[in-house]
C-alpha cells in the first residue's frame, strides 16, 4: 500500500497568522469604504431635506406683504421668528432666519454721494438650517432679497453701522453681533454678524437716545460691549448707542483670540506656596468716573500654588497683594503682564512673607525692553544701604536673637548652634560673647539648614560690616560653606573658598568655590576672633547668592524697609547709569530704563 502521509502537509501557525492579518487588513479597507460612503450619503440626504425645508419657508416670505419681511422685535420689524426648530424624517433642524434692509448704491447710499436718505431700498433674507444631532459642521444657508412694488417712501429713522476689529486693527468678519433696544415698543432684539470688513451695517434703524445695547463676541475669541449707565459704573467708556433720524452712528467694538494663563505662586526657593490670594487687575477700563476695570477678580491659588485660566482676554495685567500675608518678591515674566491674543502663557509669581515696606525692581534695556541682568542696584538714605544685582537669587539671614537649636531654617531670627557668641546684644547682630569687661577671643556659630528648593549655582557670599574695627586684628570674621543634596547627609562638611577645609571665606563678595554648585541644601560657620578683648568683630547679615529657574531676570527685591524716601542707583558695564530719588510707603515697584553708551 502506498504512503500518503508525507504528502499531507498542513498550513503552519505564522501561515495561519500572516493570511488572517492580511483579510482583517483587506476587511477594515472595505469596511472603511462602506463606512465613508454611507457619511457621504447620510450628509447628502440631511442637504437635501434641509434645502427643501429652506425652499419652503423663503417661498413663504415671498408671498408676505412686504411690510411683513421682517423679524419679530427685529429691524426691519416682521411678523417672521428669528430662530425655530422644524422637525423633517424625526430629525430636529435648527432654522436661523436673518432680515437685513439693503441699502443698494443705484441711487446713493446713506454714507455715500449722492446721500441716500431713503436707504432702505429692499430686504435680504436670509435662512440657515443645521441638525445638531446629526454631526453636521456646516449649515445650509438659501437667501432671496424682496423688493417694495413701489419706490421705499422717506423714513424718519437712523442708520446704526457696527464696526467690530482685532487688537491689531484689522476687521474681524464673522463676528457675532447682539443689539437690543428695550425702551422701543415692542422691544427690539437683533442677532446679527459682520461681513467680510468687519461691519453690520443696520439700514432704517428706529430712533432712540442711548436706546440700543451691543454685544460683539465670536467663538474663540473675547467679549465687547456698550454699557448703560448704573450706580456700579455711573460712567461709562463705551455708552449705549444713540439712533438719530435720517443720521448715522457708528459704534466700534474690538474682539480677539482668547489666551490661556497658567499662574503659579513659589517662594525664593522655588517651592510651591498654597492658597496665596491676591487681585488680579486688567488695564481695560468700562467707567472712567470712577475707573471701572474690565477686569478685576480677587484670585486664590490652589494646594499647588496653582491658578489657571483656560480663556482670558488680552490684556495688560497687574497683579496687587496689598491684603496678603506675601508680597510680590519678583516674577518670571515680569509684571505687569502683557499678555498677547491666542497665547498661551505661563506666569510664576515669586512671594516672600511680608516684612515692613518693600520695592520690586525691573530694569530693562530702553532699546528692546528685554530684562537686563548683572546690573547693580543701590537703595540707600541716610539710614539704609543696601547693593543688589539682578537676576541672582539670594537667601541671607540678618537676625539671630531667636536662639539656637534650630535644625531647619524656618524662623528667620533662629540658628543650630553656637559657642561663646552673644546673639542679642543688640537684637540683630553676632558678637563674641563678653565675660566682665573683656570680650572672649573667639567663638563659632553653626547655621539651620536653608533649603533653596531646587539645585542652584551659587556665585557669592556677602556679609556687612564689610570691615570691622582695626584692634580686633585681620580676618576676625570668617566663613566656611557646606551644601548637600539631601536634607540627612552622614555630615555636613564645611569648605573654604579653595574648597578645602583648611581655608576661609575672608572677604565679603567672595566667589563660592564651584564644588557647592548644583546643590539644593545650604549650611554656613561663621568664626569670630579678636586681637584685643576690649573690642569685638559684628555680623549684621550673611546673604549667599545664586542662579536658578526661578531667579527673575533683570529684577531685584528689597524688604524689611521703612516708609521714607531713599536713593536709587542703578549702573551695569556697557551702559549709561541711572539714579533717582523713590518714596517707599507700603508695597512698591519701579520700572527702569538703561541706555546703551
Amino acid at each position: 500500500m502506498k504512503d500518503f502521509s508525507k504528502n499531507n502537509k498542513g498550513f503552519t501557525l505564522i501561515e495561519v497568522l500572516v493570511g488572517t492579518a492580511i483579510f482583517l487588513l483587506f476587511a477594515m479597507g472595505v469596511y472603511g469604504g462602506l463606512t465613508l460612503v454611507l457619511k457621504v450619503v447620510y450628509q447628502s440626504r440631511l442637504q437635501i431635506l434641509e434645502t427643501g425645508l429652506l425652499s419652503e419657508e423663503l417661498e413663504v416670505v415671498r408671498n408676505l406683504p412686504f411690510g411683513d419681511v421682517g423679524l419679530q422685535n427685529g429691524v426691519p420689524n416682521g411678523v417672521l421668528e428669528h430662530e425655530k426648530i422644524m422637525v423633517r424624517n424625526n430629525l430636529d433642524f435648527t432654522v436661523i432666519t436673518t432680515v437685513r434692509n439693503i441699502d443698494d448704491a443705484f441711487d446713493g447710499t446713506v454714507d455715500g454721494e449722492p446721500e441716500d436718505t431713503s436707504p432702505a431700498d429692499y430686504k435680504l433674507v436670509e435662512v440657515s438650517a443645521i441638525c445638531a444631532s446629526c454631526e453636521q459642521r456646516h449649515a445650509v444657508v438659501l437667501s432671496t432679497i424682496v423688493a417694495p412694488k413701489n419706490l421705499e417712501g422717506d423714513s424718519n429713522n437712523g442708520n446704526l453701522f457696527i464696526n467690530v476689529f482685532n487688537s491689531d486693527g484689522l476687521p474681524v468678519s464673522g463676528a457675532d453681533v447682539h443689539v437690543e433696544n428695550n425702551i422701543h415698543s415692542p422691544a427690539i432684539v437683533i442677532d446679527d454678524v459682520t461681513d467680510s470688513n468687519g461691519w453690520l451695517k443696520i439700514i432704517d434703524t428706529p430712533t432712540g437716545t442711548l436706546a440700543y445695547d451691543i454685544t460683539v463676541s465670536k467663538s474663540g475669541f473675547s467679549t465687547d460691549y456698550t454699557v448703560a449707565p448704573s450706580l456700579a459704573n455711573p460712567s461709562p467708556t463705551k455708552l449705549s448707542s444713540n439712533v438719530a433720524t435720517q443720521d448715522i452712528t457708528e459704534i466700534y467694538l474690538s474682539i480677539d483670540e482668547l489666551a490661556s494663563l497658567n499662574i503659579d505662586t513659589i517662594s525664593e526657593n522655588c517651592n510651591a506656596l498654597s492658597y496665596a490670594n491676591f487681585n488680579m487687575l486688567g488695564d481695560k477700563e468700562i467707567g472712567d468716573d470712577p475707573v471701572v476695570y474690565k477686569f478685576n477678580q480677587n484670585i486664590t491659588t490652589d494646594a499647588l500654588g496653582n491658578y489657571y485660566f483656560s480663556t482670558i482676554e488680552w490684556d495688560d495685567y497687574i497683579f496687587d497683594f496689598a491684603f496678603s500675608s506675601y508680597v510680590l518678591a519678583g516674577s518670571i515674566p515680569a509684571v505687569p503682564l502683557d499678555l498677547n491674543p491666542g497665547q498661551t502663557q505661563n506666569l510664576s509669581l515669586i512671594l516672600k512673607n511680608r516684612q515692613g515696606s518693600s520695592l520690586l525692581v525691573s530694569v530693562l534695556d530702553a532699546g528692546t525692553e528685554l530684562p537686563l541682568s548683572d546690573t547693580e542696584v543701590r537703595l540707600y538714605n541716610a539710614s539704609y544701604d543696601q547693593s543688589l544685582t539682578t537676576g541672582l537669587g539670594y537667601v541671607r539671614q540678618t537676625d539671630w536673637s531667636g536662639g539656637n537649636g534650630q535644625l531647619d531654617f524656618v524662623f528667620d531670627d533662629r540658628y543650630y548652634f553656637a559657642s561663646n557668641i552673644d546673639d542679642s546684644s543688640p537684637a540683630g547682630d553676632l558678637k563674641l560673647e563678653k565675660v566682665g569687661s573683656d570680650y572672649l577671643s573667639n567663638g563659632q556659630l553653626e547655621s539651620s539648614i536653608f533649603d533653596l528648593g531646587s539645585e542652584v549655582d551659587f556665585v557669592n557670599i556677602v556679609w556687612e560690616p564689610w570691615s570691622q574695627a582695626i584692634e580686633t586684628g585681620d580676618n576676625s570674621i570668617v566663613f566656611q560653606i557646606a551644601t548637600t543634596n539631601t536634607t540627612t547627609p552622614e555630615s555636613w562638611d564645611y569648605f573654604g573658598p579653595d574648597g578645602t577645609a583648611q581655608t576661609f571665606y575672608t572677604a565679603t563678595s567672595t566667589v563660592i568655590n564651584s564644588i557647592h554648585q548644583n546643590s539644593q541644601y545650604l549650611r554656613y560657620k561663621v568664626y569670630l576672633s579678636t586681637e584685643n578683648n576690649n573690642y569685638t568683630p559684628k555680623l549684621s547679615e550673611v546673604a549667599f547668592t545664586y542662579t536658578n529657574n526661578c531667579t527673575p531676570p533683570g529684577q531685584i527685591f528689597f524688604d524689611n524697609l521703612s516708609n521714607d524716601t531713599y536713593e536709587l542707583e542703578i549702573s551695569r558695564s556697557g551702559y549709561v547709569g541711572n539714579y533717582g530719588e523713590v518714596i517707599i510707603d507700603g508695597d512698591n515697584q519701579a520700572i527702569v530704563y538703561l541706555s546703551a553708551d
